[in-house]
């Protein structure tokens, strides 16, 4: 066979079908970034108030979540990342490969649930800064109480799925934007309402050393007592949350889809960038923001949504904050979703698909509960797709260290794998089982779960074919990936070369971008630390709102005209 009739049985596939091209990897800062844009996002408010209102203590919070999120990053590394970049293949396109279209397409319907709820969540969260700024009531419970809170989310929940059907890849850009911002933005509210804080329980403006800065904790913040006035979660639950928080991603192999560009192993130790900047710090910072405008408003943590907290924090840079960053985040998630459900109705097109995602997830946005109790739904999203994750480890790391065979199912021509289906089915039953029994706390049900996948994975599949010897498949196999990379070697000469935008233009562009944030940290500071008074509090705090939305407009504005003025720079090679 010529090497152009070889070439034809990709031509046609999808890129998703085909293990990550060379000329496509990239390095480590690739990945730093969209880690830190993803998990840098409006939930963040939520979560940093939640475990204020389940009653966590001050150094629970400081050391659980170092540690839980250390762990989610090492998860990362050994667990998602080997097999990426081993396969090259996303999640999807492996599990076909292991367990035929039948689980694909149950495992679809998964997702379509999983990211239209975090979707809906997402566009209550940006509505909450809308509904602020039109004087509506706070929506409090887990119906709407208010029918302009359900226009405001019909509006903003439109305008997200408009964009998701037309402005993806801008969005996308734009969010790797908004990560510095994000973190800026939390670190400055952090420090914005400390004052208020140490006013209200230390009498003074500013925590002298460790000590009060822990009895401001447990005295204000992080409590140890919870909404209801009971004793709160302790060390155990804060360190499983923040492992527990991104499963859906790491012990569920999601983020095979993004590992699978990187050239190294290693460089999913990236997502720490999400993980310290995102989680640790957005999380602590959205504590002491939420406790500080419970003060200043005279209620409890509980009676507050991302709006009250975002506003009386940051001024008009809090709406900013609560709506771009809470679109941006729904806007890839019903990308996602709608992505899934295309692949289960594969008749129709992606947008077609995308708008009935759409139109239902705006309706579950209505309900307050999706991200009142996003917590929670995180967790049990999770533990989902746990079972999956653990099917694919088994078939991947541990059936050629025991002598089984990787990819039997496809050898064999299955559609249908009964194992892997069967797996995952009793996988849930185990793992719900142990939540109902209340066996051990729901943050830590992911892990007795992918063990007992595991083991039930392997033992089904060597029953059904797994222990089989299959020499002449597996040397199609060789040969096919060495045909793929012979393809996309000669793809990649006719690829468009990007070209590095080193003018001095775009580079002072950058520079007073850079600033702007510089200029916002300052001006925090300066809340935190030149307020020697309850009247310099006052008169410091209302300056940095004035200046740090200017500062806001100035940045946006300036790193996005960088950034397209960067994509603009390609060339065709010769």
């Amino acid at each position: 066979m010529s090497t152009t009739e070889d070439f034809k049985q990709f031509e046609n596939l999808e890129e998703e079908q085909l293990p990550v091209a060379k000329h496509k990897l990239h390095d480590w800062t690739h990945f730093a970034g969209l880690y830190a844009a993803e998990h840098v996002a409006a939930t963040e408010f939520v979560i940093g108030a939640t475990f204020v209102a389940l009653g966590a203590k001050t150094m629970d919070i400081i050391l659980g979540l170092l540690i839980g999120n250390i762990l989610a990053v090492l998860s990362w590394r050994f667990i998602t990342s080997p097999i990426a970049v081993e396969t090259r293949l996303s999640l999807y396109t492996y599990l076909n490969k292991i367990a035929g279209d039948s689980m694909t397409k149950m495992y679809n319907w998964a997702n379509v649930i999983i990211f239209s709820v975090i979707s809906a969540a997402m566009i209550t969260v940006s509505s909450t800064a809308v509904r602020f700024a039109f004087d509506v009531p706070a929506q409090l419970n887990w119906y709407p109480t208010n029918f302009w809170f359900i226009l405001i989310v019909l509006a903003v929940g439109i305008f997200v799925v408009f964009i998701a059907l037309y402005g993806f890849n801008a969005v996308s850009e734009f969010s790797g934007i908004c990560a510095p911002w994000l973190f800026v933005m939390f670190a400055s509210g952090a420090m914005v309402l400390l004052p208020a804080l140490s006013l209200d329980v230390l009498g003074k403006t500013l925590p002298t050393g460790w000590t009060d800065f822990m009895t401001l904790g447990d005295q204000s913040i992080w409590t140890g007592i919870n909404s209801d006035g009971a004793p709160g979660i302790g060390l155990v639950e804060v360190i499983g949350f923040g492992w527990a928080a991104n499963t859906i991603t790491h012990f569920g192999l999601v983020d095979m889809a993004l590992l699978r560009f990187a050239k190294k192993k290693n460089y999913a130790y990236a997502s720490s960038t999400g993980m310290m900047f995102g989680h640790y710090v957005a999380w602590i910072a959205a504590g002491i923001m939420g406790a500080g405008a419970a003060v200043i408003l005279g209620k409890s943590i509980v009676e507050l949504d991302p709006g009250d907290v975002a506003y009386y924090a940051l001024g008009w840079s809090g709406f900013v904050i609560v709506i771009v960053a809470g679109w941006t985040t729904a806007i890839t998630n019903l990308y996602r979703a709608g992505l899934a459900a295309q692949a289960i109705f594969f008749n129709h097109s992606r947008k077609l698909t995308t708008i009935v995602v759409g139109l239902i997830t705006v309706v579950i946005a209505c309900f307050p509960f999706v991200f009142t109790q996003i917590l929670p739904l995180l967790t049990y999203a999770g533990l989902l797709v746990v079972p999956v994750g653990a099917i694919v480890f088994a078939e991947h790391q541990i059936f050629p260290r025991i002598g089984y065979t990787r990819y039997w199912s496809s050898y064999r021509n299955l559609t249908f794998s009964l194992p892997a289906v069967a797996s995952w089915g009793l996988g849930l039953v185990f793992g719900f089982g142990l939540n109902f029994l209340d066996v051990i706390s729901f943050y830590y049900l992911f892990i007795p779960t992918w063990f007992f996948t595991i083991l039930l994975y392997t033992f089904l599949a060597a029953k059904y074919g797994a222990k089989e010897t299959y020499d002449k498949e597996v040397k199609e196999e060789k040969l096919r990936n060495e045909t793929i990379q012979r393809f996309q070697a000669e793809q990649a000469k006719h690829e468009p070369v990007h070209v590095k935008d080193v003018s001095i233009f775009s580079k002072g562009l950058k520079f007073i971008a850079i600033v702007a944030l510089i200029i916002t940290m300052v001006l925090a500071c300066n809340v935190l630390f030149g307020s020697t008074s309850e009247i310099d509090y006052i008169a410091n705090k209302e300056l940095f709102y004035t200046y740090a939305f200017i500062c806001t407009i100035v940045y946006f504005v300036l790193a996005y005209w960088a950034l397209k003025r960067g994509k603009s720079n390609t060339v065709a090679q010769s």
